[in-house]
């Protein structure tokens, strides 16, 4: 048989190179070898018309045992086959030989070695090009045949069945192969899949980020586990599905890189199951957190804006916390069907909405809202009241105004909510949200969260509300039992100053007064009732009574302290502090008894500011303890300061440091009265003191 053919300088049939066969038009590239056919080990035997062998390859060495020369010019019956088989072989040559027909199968063998081995072959007749006629016999050991027909079935049977997507990409990232689950994933069919690259299968995910990582498991052969990957594709274009991807490099038995395998599991159930317990404990830190945040002071207002700043952005674009007026008010505020209601909002909050929040209603003001609007029905019902998506009709129902209604369209306000502020059984208003920039409408679990805020501010409102309104009833009390003096009188110029404590604290008992004496003489009183609230203001009220009926008796302060020290213990577990002098201008003299309280300040031109050495004696209530009067020059042209603790006393000074900042104060003996009560109340009022001040600045007049 002729072996020879057309060749060129670069070997038989053309050049070739290392990437691959040529394509059209083009140099032929040779790959590198498979490793299939050394696993396989195909023996390779050429007979002639006499069944004589004339060439013996490498594996057939290997299968048969008989080495090349051994077997050359040898009938292939004698060294193949056993005895018993030489017949059936000899009318199987003769029917290869004279039809051309192929002849395929297993045949047992027998070695050099006298053993017997089951063969796969495959016959078929050879013709050169002078017409000689041979015989090729292509053999391999059946049980390695076996082995790889078994490891194909059962990777095509797997590939086929498997609920796991599986794909195989070439080095140049093209599909080359996908299973039926892969195509139902990707909602195109295998045909459509091969030869196309995963950006162009795979439109809306992230393909770039994918083909990169199967650019590195091609580079270093380290697979990647569980890489998680979120989009859409055709199967499902309007839902949004997770997979969990798997990459390994394929390699033959050579080490060839042969491109990558993909493994892809839908784990879409399991990824929206994660999203939803990611949200349940951002709702649960919602939650925790509105339980440090809301209620921190007894202040209404700012009770208010605490829980609207944790609704912002967390849960609305913007947030609006209104109570019907009538509540602020302290009245009951149950309305009728067909009643509008008088909103008063507290505080609003937003992010990334102005045109929202300038239709928002100003904080403090008070704005009518029809029977029929939403937040109306919200709090008339008790019930909440969602709107998911909001359309132009409801924007009328949403805002106080057709002008506010405009400014909530142009910001794109299309979900609105609104939850009651219940607490006690009383319905106080509502928290108001509306979603602009988060395009995502308010639904189930929004709405659960915003009860759930709503109902742990409105005890901490309700709280607020009462304590406000205690603590309003408790200023008006004490503002009304607080004197009201002429800027003159008797020998003494007087001025005075009430401040009461802020907002998050109970109005205390501290009170001043100035009581006309006869013969020209002047009683300056100043006090403080321990505690705070209606039952401090009241006990105030009866020792100022008290005081201005007994100074009407002209007796000396140490005993008209030892009456009232009687008096205050006659009341209860009252404990008060309290300073009561009597100018004599005829004199220039002043008589002071002290019951606990503070030291006053005595300024006299030409002198240093002093704080006057006085027996401080026990405070009021206490009994049974002894005062004493002690008498001081006060000439024309001198002070007198008398104050309550609230001016000087803070949580981080010492109090002999803030009487000395006191007496720096009074530098000036001719300043203004008036003037120096508002620069010690400036200068020395601490923020962190949430006590009431009193205040009594008197001058001897010429």
């Amino acid at each position: 048989m002729s072996t020879t053919g057309p060749v060129g300088p670069s070997g038989p049939a053309g050049p070739v190179g290392p990437s691959g066969p040529a394509g059209p038009g083009g140099p032929a590239v040779p790959t590198g070898p498979s490793g299939l056919l050394d696993v396989l080990n195909v023996a390779s035997v050429v007979l002639d018309t006499e069944g004589r062998i004339v060439l013996w390859s490498p594996q057939a060495e290997e299968l048969f045992g008989w080495s090349a020369a051994e077997a050359l010019g040898e009938f292939a019956a004698r060294v193949m086959v056993h005895e018993r088989h030489v017949e059936m072989v000899v009318k199987l040559f003769a029917d290869v030989m004279a039809t051309g027909r192929t002849w395929a199968g297993a045949f047992p063998v027998r070695r050099k070695d006298g053993a017997t081995r089951l063969v796969e072959f495959r016959n078929m007749r050879l013709m050169d090009d002078r017409g000689d006629v041979y015989a090729l016999g292509l053999a391999a050991d059946r049980s390695t045949v076996r082995r790889l027909e078994r490891d194909v079935a059962l990777s095509t049977r797997m590939v086929e069945q498997s609920p796991i997507g599986l794909a195989v990409v070439d080095t140049e990232l093209r599909y080359v192969r996908v299973n039926p689950a892969l195509a139902r994933i990707n909602g195109l069919s295998a045909g459509e899949h091969v030869g196309r690259r995963i950006r162009e299968v795979l439109p809306s995910i992230d393909a770039e980020a994918l083909e990169t990582a199967v650019r590195e498991v091609l580079r270093t052969g380290v697979p990647l586990v569980d890489r998680s990957v979120v989009g859409r594709t055709a199967a499902d274009p309007a839902e949004e599905h997770a997979w969990s991807v798997s990459l390994y490099r394929l390699e033959d038995s050579r080490g060839t890189v042969l491109g990558v395998a993909a493994s892809v599991l839908d784990v879409t159930d399991e990824y929206r199951a994660g999203l939803e317990a990611e949200a349940a404990r951002c709702r649960l830190a919602l939650i925790a957190d509105a339980s440090a945040r809301i209620g921190t002071t007894l202040d209404l207002g700012r009770t208010a804006l605490e829980l609207a700043e944790v609704a912002v952005p967390e849960l609305a674009d913007i947030a609006a916390v209104d109570l019907l007026d009538a509540v602020v008010a302290g009245r009951p505020a149950g309305l009728r069907p067909a009643e509008d209601a008088a909103i008063r909002t507290l505080a609003v909050r937003a992010e990334g909405a102005p045109d929202a929040l300038r239709a928002a209603d100003p904080p403090g003001e008070v704005v009518r809202y029809a029977a029929d609007q939403l937040v109306t029905e919200c709090v008339r019902t008790g019930e909440p009241v969602m709107v998911a998506q909001v359309k132009d009709e409801d924007l009328a129902r949403i805002a106080r105004s057709p002008e506010a209604a405009d400014q909530l369209a142009r910001a794109g306000v299309h979900s609105y909510l609104a939850v009651p502020l219940i607490a006690r059984g009383e319905v106080l208003g509502a928290l108001d949200l509306r979603r602009a920039t988060n395009p995502v409408p308010f639904g189930r679990d929004d709405l659960l969260l915003a009860r759930e805020l709503a109902a742990r501010a409105a005890v901490q409102i309700d709280n607020a509300r009462w304590y406000q309104n205690a603590r309003n009833t408790a200023l008006t009390l004490q503002r009304s039992l607080l004197p009201s003096h002429p800027p003159v009188v008797g020998g003494l110029e007087v001025a005075s100053r009430y401040q009461p404590a802020d907002a998050t604290t109970a109005v205390g008992g501290d009170w001043f007064d100035v009581i006309p004496l006869p013969d020209g003489k002047t009683a300056l009183v100043v006090g403080d009732v321990m505690g705070s609230g209606v039952d401090a203001a009241a006990t105030m009220g009866r020792l100022r009574t008290a005081t201005t009926t007994l100074a009407g008796l002209d007796l000396d302060p140490a005993v008209l302290l030892e009456h009232l020290d009687r008096i205050t213990e006659g009341l209860g577990q009252s404990i008060a502090t309290c300073l009561y002098a009597i100018h004599d201008p005829a004199a220039g003299r002043c008589r002071i008894a002290n019951a606990g309280h503070l030291p006053p300040a005595r300024v006299r031109p030409g002198r240093p500011p002093e704080l006057l050495d006085l027996p401080t004696g026990a405070p009021l209530g206490v009994g049974g303890v002894a005062f004493s009067t002690t008498e001081v020059d006060f000439a024309p042209g001198d002070q007198l300061v008398l104050y309550t603790d609230g001016l000087v006393e803070t949580r981080t000074h010492s109090l002999d440091e803030r009487l000395d900042a006191l007496l720096v104060l009074l530098d000036d003996p001719a300043r203004p009265l008036e003037q120096l009560c508002d620069l010690l109340l400036t200068a020395l009022h601490h923020p962190d003191n949430h006590d009431d001040v009193a205040l009594l600045v008197a001058r001897a007049r010429r």
